[in-house]
């Protein structure tokens, strides 16, 4: 009898463990999926990409990290880039060289490197200047300017599915 108590107990912590989680990834998360290399290598099309949606409640994102949002012209797209400017930096982009600030960017994580150059814009209050790894292959604040956080929907920490591209960003 006492075993049998002792499985019951384990099944139903288990059961309320796997309610909880789910109740938390209804309300906090998001599992989009990535369309389009403007992310590679990191993330790749046709990848599932976990979104904290709760990141930005209490604090705000930092330089380098990679957001979820959604663009003004695309309400039903999730957009996937990395945060390269914040409120009030200058940012400038010669030949594909960023800065920030007048400092040159240390960026490996760029795939695709272009020669585009974009004049100095200095990053509003409550926007973040966002560009694609693959900057060949992607449509960020280049071409359709700073991102207003309140289009945000939250901070990408992981990669999902394919079990192949499973960990953290």
């Amino acid at each position: 009898m006492a075993r049998f108590l002792r499985w019951r107990s384990v099944a139903s912590l288990v059961l309320q463990l796997a309610v909880l989680s789910l109740l938390v990834a209804a309300f906090f998360m998001r599992l989009p999926e990535v369309s389009g290399r403007s992310m590679e290598p990191l993330i790749r099309s046709g990848e599932y990409v976990l979104i904290n949606t709760f990141a930005f409640r209490f604090g705000r994102p930092r330089r380098g990290e990679i957001v979820a949002f959604r663009h003004e012209g695309d309400a039903r797209e999730v957009f996937i880039k990395r945060v390269i400017g914040l409120p009030g930096d200058r940012i400038r982009i010669d030949r594909g060289r960023v800065y920030v600030n007048g400092t040159k960017q240390d960026e490996p994580y760029v795939q695709d490197a272009d020669d585009r150059s974009v004049p100095g814009i200095l990053v509003p209050a409550s926007s973040l200047y966002v560009l694609g790894d693959d900057r060949a292959n992607s449509e960020d604040s280049r071409s359709f300017g700073p991102v207003s956080e309140d289009r945000l929907i939250g901070r990408a920490i992981a990669g999902i599915w394919p079990p192949s591209m499973l960990g953290a960003l």
